[in-house]
C-alpha cells in the first residue's frame, strides 16, 4: 500500500469550463455510428444504453482554440488574485494537445499567458488521473505558486471536423480495439480547468500516487495502459491511412473496470490508513468520473455517504482530468463548499495510475465560468 505523504498546499484560485452540453440523442445523430447487430446507426437510446450517459459536452468550435484554455487559466489567475508574475510553476495536464511535439502546448500557454520566461514548462501526457500527477509533482518542487492547467478535446481529437465522429472510430479493422472505438468519442467530454496552488504555512494536505507497475494491491503489477494509442511516435511513423487507423483512443474496456474499481478502493484505504476520519474530514469527494456505473459501484463499496461524493458523468459525460475541478467549481459558486473547507480529490487513469489528495481550501473570489 501507498504511504500518503504531506501535500503542503492549499487551493487558492479556480476555473473550469464546459462546452455545449447536447442530449445524446443529438450525439448520436451527428456521429452516425453504424449498428454491428442490425441495420442503420445507434440512436441515442442505444448509446445510453451501453454508456450509460444522456448527454455530453461537445463543442469542436470553442476548444479548438486554445485561446480558451488560456482565458481558463487567466480566470484561475484572477480568482487567486495573482500576477502571471507571481507563478513560479506550471504544470499542463493533457492527453490531447493541440500540438504533439516538443510540448509546445505549454510553451504556447505560458506566453499567451505572461508568465516570466524563467519559469520552465511542465507538460504531463496524462489521462483520466492527471491531477493526481500534477499533485504528487508539485509536492517535490520549491514552488510558491503553481498554476496547473488541464484540458480534454475529445470533439477536435475523434471528430470529424464537423461537428460529427471521425471515420476511423466508426469504422476501423486496423486497430485491435477497432470494434469500440467508437466508446472513446462517446463517453469522453470537452472540458478545461485550471487550478492555483499556494504553499502553505501550516501544511494540512495529504497526497498520494501509484502507477502499480510494481505491484497492484496484492496482486502483480497492472501492466495494461487502459487506452491503447498505438500511431504515431518512432514505434509507428505516421505514414498513410494505417498510421491514422491506429492513432485513435481505444479503451480496453474490461481493463477499465477492473483498474477502476480496485484502484480506487486502494486510494479509499490508503487515505484511511493515514487519516483514519478523512471522509468526515473532507467536506467533499470528488471521485473520478469515469461512467455512471463505475462511479456509483465504487461509492457503494466505500460506503460513501451520498451527500459526500458529487457525481456528473450521466449529465456530461467523462471530463477526464478536469471533471473533479469542475465539480469543485461548482460547488464553490454554489457555496457547498467554502474557504476554510478541505475536499479530497481521488482519480485513475490510463497509464495506468492512480492517486488521490486531501487539499484545504482558500479561494476567496470565485467567478462563474470565463465567457469564451
Amino acid at each position: 500500500m501507498q504511504n500518503p505523504q504531506a501535500f503542503p498546499f492549499e487551493l487558492s484560485g479556480i476555473s473550469s469550463l464546459i462546452g455545449r452540453v447536447i442530449d445524446i440523442q443529438e450525439w448520436a445523430e451527428r456521429a452516425r455510428i453504424p449498428n454491428r447487430k442490425g441495420p442503420g446507426f445507434l440512436d441515442g437510446q442505444a448509446v445510453e444504453r451501453v454508456l450509460g450517459i444522456s448527454a455530453k459536452s461537445w463543442d469542436p468550435e470553442l476548444f479548438g482554440r486554445i485561446e480558451t484554455i488560456a482565458l481558463v487559466a487567466r480566470e484561475a489567475l484572477r480568482s487567486a488574485r495573482l500576477a502571471a508574475s507571481d507563478v513560479d510553476a506550471v504544470i499542463v495536464v493533457t492527453c490531447s494537445p493541440y500540438e504533439s511535439l516538443l510540448d509546445q502546448d505549454s510553451f504556447r500557454l505560458l506566453r499567451m499567458l505572461g508568465i516570466p520566461d524563467a519559469v520552465p514548462p511542465i507538460q504531463l501526457g496524462a489521462g483520466c488521473a492527471g491531477l493526481a500527477r500534477a499533485a504528487t509533482v508539485a509536492a517535490r518542487l520549491r514552488a510558491t505558486n503553481v498554476l496547473v492547467i488541464t484540458y480534454s478535446l475529445p470533439s477536435c481529437v475523434t471528430g470529424d471536423g464537423q461537428g460529427g465522429v471521425s471515420e476511423h472510430y466508426r469504422q476501423n479493422t486496423v486497430h485491435p480495439l477497432g470494434s469500440s472505438l467508437w466508446a472513446s468519442p462517446g463517453i469522453f467530454s470537452d472540458a478545461a480547468a485550471a487550478l492555483v496552488l499556494r504553499r502553505s504555512e501550516a501544511p494540512r494536505g495529504l497526497a498520494l500516487y501509484s502507477r502499480d507497475s510494481q505491484a497492484f494491491g496484492d496482486e502483480p503489477g497492472f501492466v495494461d495502459p487502459l487506452i491503447h494509442y498505438l500511431g504515431g511516435g518512432a514505434q509507428c511513423p505516421p505514414r498513410g491511412v494505417t498510421s491514422a487507423a491506429l492513432s485513435c483512443y481505444g479503451m480496453h474496456g474490461e481493463a477499465v473496470k477492473r483498474y477502476y474499481t480496485k484502484g480506487m478502493m486502494l486510494n479509499h484505504r490508503a487515505l484511511l490508513a493515514a487519516r483514519p476520519d478523512y471522509v468526515d474530514e473532507a467536506r467533499r469527494i470528488y471521485t473520478h468520473q469515469a461512467s455512471p456505473a463505475l462511479v456509483s459501484s465504487f461509492a457503494r463499496l466505500a460506503e460513501l455517504p451520498l451527500e459526500k461524493a458529487p457525481t456528473n458523468s450521466r449529465e456530461l459525460g467523462n471530463l477526464v482530468s478536469p471533471c473533479t475541478a469542475k465539480m469543485l467549481h461548482d460547488d464553490l459558486r454554489s457555496g457547498v463548499v467554502k474557504p476554510g473547507d478541505s475536499v479530497c480529490i481521488s482519480v485513475v487513469g490510463a497509464g495506468p495510475e492512480r492517486g488521490a489528495f486531501l487539499l484545504p481550501l482558500a479561494v476567496q473570489e470565485v467567478s462563474n465560468p470565463p465567457a469564451a
